[in-house]
């Protein structure tokens, strides 16, 4: 395993002091990882440097033609001072399964982990503490390669750069409301959709939009070829209970597999519910909603972790669902995940890491 080169800055940046007011994803830590690749020399060089502007050809290929993965991950501070990360291989294993798709060369996820490690202890300080805030962690890998032609990168560079953020939607954990997008699609099996890359994002630019223009604070997607079936929302996977059923969409090729869907998936089981991963229609969603058995739906993400869902809207359909309020088991689920994520909660699942 190579070493890690640390630099530290000569210039600390001043931390916020309203940790009410840190948004998400605006303010960032003092360093950040970098490591590079190069054909015929494999991934190294890995350091620790003062987080600043990149340095990039004009002609840098993640540029013009979006050979780019990332990912979204979490470090949380305990009551008890534990620096907390919330499932990371399960994360590196997923960056891989994208790089894989963008031809991109596979990562060490044990290096990577460990690295990610030692970037939040060298920036430990800035994780904040007050309640449901935490370290957001972005890992991501860009081809650099000062060439205008269609093909693999030969030259990478893996970053990864840390933010100290609050709640993901302003609404906090209040529902959401979400409008369900007709015209454009996302993804579609064969495609891109079950990769974490910038393309699936610059997708669903339009649809928010839309939805922002229309006051909903989210697009749930339908799938790209009968758009009919529910696939996941821009930056959610989701969940509806219908009856005594929760049901979620199947990964199919066209949906990421999110880190907290699974650890939803796997929680529920654990408490004797019944969970379905299937297709599941907007008509049938609609028809449960018409015969007041559609009891709660919710969303599951790392920036969010648990959004519950209070309308939807779907054409000229609109759906409220549990009266625009949150539901036991999105409530329920919430709390055992950010219980164990903060370490409140016994992690019987072994699915934190403490970063030392």
């Amino acid at each position: 395993m190579q070493e890690i080169k640390v630099e530290l800055t000569k210039h600390p940046k001043e931390k916020p002091q309203d940790q009410s007011k840190l948004g998400f994803g605006t303010i960032f830590t003092d360093h950040m990882f970098i490591m590079n690749y190069d054909k015929g020399q494999g991934w190294h060089d890995a350091r620790i440097v003062p987080y600043g502007p990149l340095s990039l050809d004009p002609a840098a290929m993640c540029l013009h033609y979006g050979q780019e993965v990332f990912e979204g991950m979490k470090a949380y501070k305990a009551a008890d001072g534990r620096v907390l990360l919330f499932r990371p291989d399960k994360n590196m294993a997923r960056l891989n399964v994208s790089n894989e798709r963008l031809c991109i060369p596979l990562i060490d996820e044990d290096f990577c982990v460990k690295a990610i490690e030692k970037l939040v202890s060298v920036d430990k300080d800035w994780i904040p503490t007050a309640e449901g805030t935490s370290l957001y962690i972005r890992p991501f890998i860009i081809g650099v390669d000062p060439h205008v032609g269609v093909h693999p990168a030969s030259h990478l560079l893996f970053i990864v750069i840390c933010s100290p953020v609050g709640a993901y939607y302003p609404e906090g954990l209040n529902p959401v409301r979400i409008y369900v997008e007709q015209n454009y699609v996302r993804a579609v099996r064969g495609g891109m959709g079950f990769t974490k890359t910038a393309g699936n994002y610059a997708a669903s630019l339009k649809a928010q939009d839309e939805a922002e223009k229309q006051n909903y604070t989210q697009v749930l997607w339908l799938d790209g070829v009968e758009r009919k079936y529910i696939e996941e929302v821009g930056t959610m996977n989701v969940f509806f209970v219908i009856d005594n059923e929760i049901i979620t969409p199947s990964l199919q090729g066209s949906i990421l597999s999110g880190i907290t869907r699974m650890s939803s998936i796997e929680l529920l089981r654990s408490w004797g519910y019944k969970v379905t991963e299937r297709q599941l229609s907007i008509e049938e969603v609609a028809k449960a909603a018409d015969e007041g058995r559609l009891n709660e739906a919710f969303g599951t993400g790392t920036a969010a972790v648990i959004s519950p869902i209070g309308e939807l809207k779907w054409g000229d359909k609109v759906m409220p669902i549990n009266n625009g309020e949150i539901g036991p088991i999105s409530q329920k689920l919430y709390d055992n995940l950010t219980g164990i994520q903060w370490g409140r909660l016994e992690d019987t699942h072994g699915w934190t890491v403490e970063v030392k």
